[in-house]
Formats: C-alpha cells, structure tokens, sequence
C-alpha cells in the first residue's frame, strides 16, 4: 500500500517553517546527495534557513556538483529547526546516529523516498515506489508546488534521476523520468557535460578496484552469479575512499547469462556490506537481503552481515542460489 502524504501536506508545512534540516542515509550515493542539494538550495531561495546533513559527508566522485559544499558531515550537534527532511532513507536509523542527534529537536519529520522497504517513520511522509529515484519525486515536488529552481537544482537532480536509473537503463525508469530530463534540458541543463563527470571521469583507484573485481570474480549457480570479494587488504592497496566502487557491480551484472550480481565488501568494523542487483524482474534480490535485515528494491538492494567476510559470502550465496532456483 502506497504512503503518500500530499504534496499540498508537505509543502503547507514547510511554508510555515523557517529553519530546516534535510539529510540523506549513510554512505550516500548519487540519489541521496543530488535529492537533498537540490531540495536545500530550492528551500534556501525561498527563504529558509536549511542545514544540510550526512552522516559520511559527500563522496569525492560528487563533489563536483554544485553546491555540494552546502552539505556538512554530521556532528551530532543539536539544532534548532522546525521541521527535519529525510530524502531516500528506507529507515529512520540510516540516517545515520550524529543525524539522529541534530534532529531530535524538530517536532515534524518529513519522510520522501522511493524504497519499497520503506513503512513510513516521518509525520509526514511521500513514499513513492514507483518512482525510479527519489531525485524524481523531489523534482515533481517542486515544480507541482512552485517551489525556486535554479541551474544548480537541475543539475543536482539530473545526476539523481541518471545514475539511480542506470543512466535510463533500468526498468524502473518510466516515460515521466525521460519528459522530466527533456523539461530540465529546455531550461538549459547540459546534460552531456554532466554524463560526462558522473561517468567519464574516474580516479585510477577505482580502475584498480574494477582490475581487481574482474581478476577475482567467481560466476556460480551455473552462471547466473557474478559475484567479488572486496577485502580489507585491496582496499587498503588502492587507498579506496567513499564513492569510489559506485558502478563497479554493474560490470559483473553485464556478463551473458548472469542475473544476479553481488558485491561482498569488508568492513574496518569486521562487518560485511553485501550489495546485490538483479537483471531478471523474477528474481526479487530485496527478498533475499531481507533474510539478513536488509532491504531496498526488487531490482537493487543491500543488507549488513558479521563476519568474516567467507562465512558472509557463503551463506548469503546459498540463499540467493535457493531463491534463483525457484524461479526454473
């Protein structure tokens, strides 16, 4: 069942505030920072005061979005503000613990996002899974209720809708998403430059992160997994930073006769951050993540085991295998 919360709701309760807070999940990806730059700046030309949060600041391959320095890494320190916003956070615990802090003081919480996963945990709350991105929603959002945009609010919002598309490849992507990136270009936005930055121009660490993936990989289940270790020990070898394996996961979900690809990565804390992506609309990879608490689409989704990192791969492998096999 859909949780919607109107537009008119939403933006009647932002109107009366003067100060707000808007933040993103932990380990924020292109989505999340170019939903929560582009609504800030569309709140601060109207008049408000925004502080912008994450908990992990902005990976380095998005700086280079504007504005992006309006987003301050969480401190913990509590705010005074009206209202608090969370943008594409399935929970309100990814929002990180120095988050939840500066927003215990707000008496309303606003909930926008497009994950299915999502119950609704704000007063108010938009959750729309239809939508391919929460970049898109936000964009409806403010132009349904004429709210400031800028260039720098096109451009926040592009690479939100584009890379949580797959850059429009994905099957979430709808008619609408196209219209809005041609309603974005007719007010100027250059998107070429943009597809340019977000996907043409990496650090060699992550080069040496996709050598690495593509020496190490396994395809199991009679190949319809593809599937990589990300140690300690390589990410230490490269330097690795936030951001830097965004993408990487798509390589292995290219592979002929592949349908599901999965990212093991261990963490300093000994967890294992495990992310999966399906390329068959019957194979629902938030199902199996949910067998381990975690969550996120059909089509995308992640989920946190212990350690060590072989024990995370081997039981998370064995399920994704049984849940493959009921689908012939």
């Amino acid at each position: 069942m859909p949780i919607k919360d109107s537009f008119d709701q939403i933006a009647a309760t932002l109107r009366e505030a003067r100060t707000l807070a808007v933040a993103c999940h932990v380990r924020p990806d292109a989505d999340a920072i170019g939903s929560i730059v582009g609504f800030a700046r569309s709140m601060m030309m109207a008049g408000k005061t925004v502080h912008v949060l994450s908990e992990d600041g902005v990976p380095e391959n998005l700086v280079f979005l504007p504005s992006s320095d309006l987003v301050k890494k969480s401190t913990g320190e509590a705010l005074e503000i009206d209202v608090a916003v969370a943008l594409d956070t399935a929970t309100k615990e990814r929002l990180g613990e120095n988050t939840l802090k500066s927003f215990a003081s707000a008496p309303i919480l606003v909930d926008m996002d497009h994950h299915g996963t999502n119950i609704g945990y704000g007063h108010l709350n938009h959750i729309d899974v239809g939508s391919p991105a929460t970049g898109q929603i936000i964009y409806e959002f403010l132009t349904q209720q004429v709210w400031p945009m800028d260039d720098a609010v096109r451009e926040n919002l592009f690479a939100a809708i584009s890379t949580d598309t797959g850059s429009f490849q994905f099957s979430s992507t709808n008619a609408r998403t196209h219209r809005i990136v041609a309603e974005m270009m007719e007010a100027g936005l250059d998107t070429a430059t943009l597809s340019q930055k977000l996907y043409q121009e990496h650090p060699m660490r992550r080069i040496l992160l996709l050598k690495a993936q593509l020496n190490e990989m396994k395809v199991t289940a009679e190949g319809r997994i593809a599937s990589w270790v990300l140690t300690q020990a390589t990410q230490q070898s490269v330097d690795m930073l936030p951001g830097d394996t965004e993408g990487l996961i798509d390589t292995l979900r290219t592979i002929e006769g592949v349908i599901a690809a999965v990212i093991f990565e261990e963490l300093s804390s000994g967890k294992v951050r495990v992310s999966a992506r399906s390329k068959d609309t019957r194979l629902n990879v938030a199902k199996v993540c949910g067998l381990f608490g975690g969550g996120g689409h059909a089509m995308a989704a992640g989920a946190r085991l212990p350690g060590p990192v072989a024990e995370a791969e081997r039981i998370f492998l064995e399920a994704l295998t049984n849940e493959i096999s009921g689908i012939g």
